[in-house]
């Protein structure tokens, strides 16, 4: 199933930056299509996998200080059980060294898209990084590894130059559009 349906009502004003970053995952089964490139490719029946110990470790990384407003993760408890997480902690910072979380989720039998906000709770502000992590602590029935189906990230839109422009008079106006 991909991800062609109409995007939820929290993503409106708001845009998928997802694959702008660089993802990187701890660690994932070796084979086809389980490693992080599954996190963004936009079909929720391919997932990532992790081949390791916990935590697992899903790092999306940007060129420069990105806005973020919003995180959402698809996880479905029915067809994943024990790889299903349970316990997700949201980080951010400039390396995976400095990253302070943000979030703690614990989840009971997922199914669906979980929608984070991102942005400071007292000011709005959006959350202003070069890296975000996810991470995995810990899975329904006690699993090991972990699938994780999609992950997005969502920026505020840019308001374009023009309407930035504070053209208020009749003869400004009449000029204030390009064809």
């Amino acid at each position: 199933m991909s991800l062609t349906a109409k995007e939820s009502d929290d993503c409106e004003g708001l845009r998928n930056v997802s694959a702008i970053g660089a993802w990187s995952v701890s660690s994932h089964k070796h084979g086809g299509g389980f490693g992080a490139e599954s996190l963004w490719d936009g079909n929720l029946d391919t997932y990532w996998q992790s081949d390791g110990p916990q935590p697992h470790l899903v790092n999306i990384q940007f060129m420069r200080k990105t806005d973020l407003h919003l995180m959402r993760i698809y996880l479905d408890y029915r067809q994943d059980e024990s790889y299903c997480p349970s316990k997700i902690s949201i980080r951010a910072g400039s390396t995976p060294q400095d990253v302070q979380e943000l979030h703690l989720l614990e989840l009971e039998e997922p199914s669906g898209w979980i929608s984070v906000d991102l942005r400071d709770e007292t000011t709005g502000h959006a959350l202003h990084a070069h890296l975000v992590q996810v991470a995995i602590l810990a899975n329904h029935q006690n699993g090991k590894d972990t699938h994780v189906r999609q992950i997005q990230l969502y920026a505020p839109l840019k308001n374009s130059v023009l309407e930035e422009i504070p053209f208020s008079t009749t003869d400004f106006l009449m000029y204030s559009m390009i064809r």
